[in-house]
């Protein structure tokens, strides 16, 4: 009887230690390639995790925004080594067929800063409203131009809906004053194809009003094109998106007149608490809104 009792009872401790070990959550969490607004997530992620010790991460990131190849094998290396859930800012739609193979393995999915159209295996989606966000660039762009003035755009990755979103947003805003769009090209939000595309533009185009960049480095690449061609801050109009890369420098400098900031840290944050909960079968929202808001060099020290 004691023998019976005893074993009943090493039965009661092993069942009772076994949810302290289950609340012990492992995800991956991926970006999309090397910028300071990523960085900033992973800060974000990491500090989540130290706030929470039964939360392990573990990282990865693409090399470039066109790394597709690169996001896949994050993607599955990370279901390899037995993550629960994977929070991830998808490089492009083409990483789903990857991210099907993880679900059917029981890896639960958030994606952070944009969305996979059409594709509804995600659990949630923690994101800046893009053409929300677009659409404060394109307001405060309609303070400043007139109808009849010309406007280049400098487009992210196209295809890649988020990015596409901004411009879509911007125009919008813009709606009521008749600007002539005289040209625009991708850059792959990078810094060395925002100056070449803006450059192009501004040789083409010397009485150009208006710039308008849906990425960070971008934006400041048009603010260095505008430099380089000794072209004063108060005869162009230089808007962007990110508040990061450069922009800052730029703003202070009077090149760059505004930008919209997204608030990457918040993104984060909220990607990853609903991953963990929708591990841990709580309820959580599908569609969450990090935020957006104009930034000039009169209000960027407190952003």
């Amino acid at each position: 009887m004691r023998l019976r009792l005893l074993l009943g009872g090493l039965a009661l401790a092993a069942a009772c230690s076994g949810p302290a070990l289950a609340d012990t959550v492992k995800i991956g969490f991926i970006t999309k390639f090397p910028v300071p607004f990523f960085a900033t997530m992973e800060d974000a992620a990491k500090a989540y995790a130290a706030a929470n010790p039964g939360v392990e991460i573990e990282f990865g990131q693409g090399t470039s925004a066109t790394d597709i190849e690169g996001q896949i094998a994050l993607i599955e290396s990370m279901v390899t080594r037995g993550v629960q859930g994977i929070a991830l800012t998808p490089v492009d739609p083409t990483v789903a067929p990857a991210l099907d193979k993880a679900i059917a393995q029981g890896v639960k999915v958030v994606l952070m800063d944009n969305d996979i159209p059409g594709w509804t295996g995600r659990t949630a989606l923690a994101t800046t409203n893009n053409y929300n966000a677009g659409k404060i660039a394109g307001e405060y762009l309609k303070t400043v131009l007139k109808t009849g003035d010309t406007l280049g755009i400098l487009e992210g990755v196209p295809g890649v809906p988020s990015l596409d979103d901004r411009v879509k947003g911007m125009l919008d805003g813009l709606k009521g004053v008749e600007v002539e769009i005289v040209g625009k090209g991708a850059t792959n939000c990078t810094e060395e194809l925002g100056i070449s595309v803006a450059e192009d533009l501004l040789t083409k185009h010397p009485e150009l009003k208006a710039i308008f960049a849906a990425c960070g480095p971008p934006a400041a690449g048009a603010a260095q094109a505008i430099k380089n061609a000794g072209i004063p801050g108060d005869k162009i109009v230089l808007a962007g998106f990110d508040f990061c890369c450069g922009e800052q420098e730029a703003l202070e400098a009077g090149i760059e007149d505004a930008t919209v900031a997204q608030f990457p840290t918040k993104m984060a944050e909220l990607g990853v608490d609903s991953l963990v909960k929708a591990i841990r079968g709580e309820k959580v929202e599908s569609l969450i809104d990090s935020g957006a808001a104009l930034v000039t060099k009169d209000n960027m020290a407190t952003f």
